[in-house]
């Protein structure tokens, strides 16, 4: 089974992308993962943000083959590391070939990409930066597959 981690644009913040590579590698050494940041809508206000969130979601939805789609959302299922671990195997055991997270940009996804979900997750009841999720999720990832591989995880 192939992770795919979709999401509009590149870490602007310092530091973000380095971290994003230790994960990305982290969770590569256990599996394989794969990284793919979409183009972002480019000079529109934010005022505009329907036609921001359609062009971000066609960037996006161009990555999304036969994988189970799974979106970050605020209002999704909440999990424990042990129950991302247990859904990892879970997905393993049908079959599924590929898991595609997605992670909108500073607007959220669009309506279509939720309702185009097999699962909507949530991080937390909290509000995040989109960067900030981005690697909340990664480090997740990063334990769940530890978990499911019989490794121990710091806690």
């Amino acid at each position: 089974m192939q992770i795919k981690l979709l999401w509009p644009g590149r870490a602007k913040l310092p530091g973000v992308a380095d971290l994003q590579g230790h994960y990305l590698k982290r969770i590569g050494d256990l599996m394989p993962v794969r990284l793919v940041e979409t183009p972002t809508a480019k000079g529109l206000p934010e005022k505009a943000s329907e036609k921001i969130m359609e062009i971000e979601a066609a960037g996006l939805e161009k990555q999304i083959k036969d994988d189970y789609i799974v979106t970050l959302f605020d209002r999704g299922r909440e999990m424990s590391s042990m129950e991302l671990a247990r859904f990892f195997e879970g997905r393993a055991a049908t079959g599924t070939r590929s898991v595609a997270f997605l992670v909108g940009g500073f607007l959220g996804l669009a309506p279509r990409l939720l309702e185009r979900a097999d699962l909507r997750l949530a991080l937390s009841r909290m509000t995040y930066s989109h960067e900030l999720c981005r690697l909340v999720l990664m480090e997740q990832i990063y334990r769940a597959v530890s978990l499911m591989k019989g490794r121990s995880y710091a806690k």
